[in-house]
């Protein structure tokens, strides 16, 4: 059987990393591996391939830095070539970038199968991308696989156990990964503090916006003059902040985008995470460490629920809060609210018996 993975961005080489491994274990299945080049730098692509000893793409299309439309095209036209030339029985497709919905695209439209791991989550906020992305691929694909059973609840409320589409809670890929690579974990730098915050800032909301930006750096500046603060930072990011003299403040310790070892290791070290990231709320629950979303909404209700991850919005006075209230309180985490890090065998199980 030949499976055709589509990738792109970072969080979906993280998923692939589990799924592709078990893939070349599997008897019968031939994987081939497409990157669209969505995230092109090599400390957000190729380091990871490195690392997790992804099998090499057959095929990299090279393309990034265009708007929606014109990135998302592109993809779905140089895709259908490769569909009408690799001829594979299913399309695999991870998570809710541009990368995703063109590949589900494009496979659709030649009738070819599509399965969505990372399938369900909902924001509710349709003016992220990513919520656009990610209903229509569910919506045209063929197997979906649920990470959380919120994910389930979301797609029948939907309607989907009135649709053709199969779905399945699986458990979530990155909790395989994170289990399976923990101990290889890399400290990034050869001194950094005993006690930290980990933050990460990337979203065009946060970052596009400066009263946004604004108002979460001097949460960060005032979370910084007691207990440092560590922030990779995506180069755009970077130049922002460059742009706006926020670039250089005591007690923010400002990194290069991280490969994936490395941030493991300060996960599995810091105090708490503070993050505008999805996948990152999730990676802070499997090493244990409360979470401040900075956003109105999160996909992952389920750590809001479990009392692990606070939704603190953009505004300085909540953040400050949020960090506050959990500094102050013992938190309990959830078991296997995730699965029991076999989700990536479940996956090609579950494959293999409906193709």
């Amino acid at each position: 059987m030949k499976i055709l993975t589509v990738i792109g961005a970072r969080p979906q080489f993280i998923k692939a990393a589990a799924v592709s491994r078990v893939l070349a274990q599997s008897e019968g299945m031939n994987e081939v591996i497409v990157h669209t080049g969505q995230h092109f730098d090599s400390n957000m692509s190729q380091v990871f391939f490195d690392e997790l000893s992804i099998p090499v793409p057959r095929y990299n299309l090279d393309i990034h830095s265009l708007g929606h439309g014109a990135m998302t095209g592109r993809m779905l036209e140089q895709l259908e070539a490769i569909l009408l030339q690799e001829k594979p029985q299913l399309v695999l497709v991870y998570g809710d970038t541009n990368s995703t919905l063109a590949g589900a695209l494009a496979a659709s439209k030649l009738h070819i199968p599509v399965a969505h791991v990372e399938a369900g989550l909902r924001s509710f906020n349709m003016q992220m991308p990513e919520e656009i992305n990610r209903i229509l691929t569910d919506r045209i694909s063929s197997l979906l696989f649920c990470p959380t059973l919120q994910a389930m609840e979301n797609l029948e409320k939907e309607g989907y156990n009135h649709l053709a589409a199969r779905h399945f809670f699986t458990g979530d890929v990155m909790y395989d990964a994170a289990l399976f690579y923990a101990s290889q974990a890399r400290q990034p730098l050869a001194q950094l503090p005993e006690t930290f915050v980990l933050a990460t800032l990337h979203r065009a909301e946060n970052t596009d916006q400066i009263t946004r930006l604004q108002q979460i750096m001097e949460a960060f500046t005032d979370i910084a003059a007691t207990t440092p603060v560590v922030l990779p930072l995506h180069p755009r990011t970077r130049n922002i902040l460059r742009q706006h003299n926020m670039a250089d403040i005591p007690g923010i310790i400002m990194l290069e985008p991280q490969p994936y070892l490395e941030m493991i290791w300060l996960l599995q070290n810091c105090h708490l995470v503070m993050t505008d990231s999805g996948g990152l709320q999730k990676e802070a629950c499997f090493f244990k460490k409360p979470c401040i979303t900075l956003r109105t909404e999160t996909e992952w209700v389920e750590l809001v629920h479990a009392g692990v991850n606070k939704v603190a919005g953009v505004k300085k006075n909540q953040i400050l809060s949020s960090f506050n209230a959990f500094t102050h309180s013992r938190i309990t985490f959830p078991e296997n609210l995730y699965g029991d890090g076999r989700s990536a065998q479940k996956i090609v199980e579950l494959i293999r018996e409906n193709c």
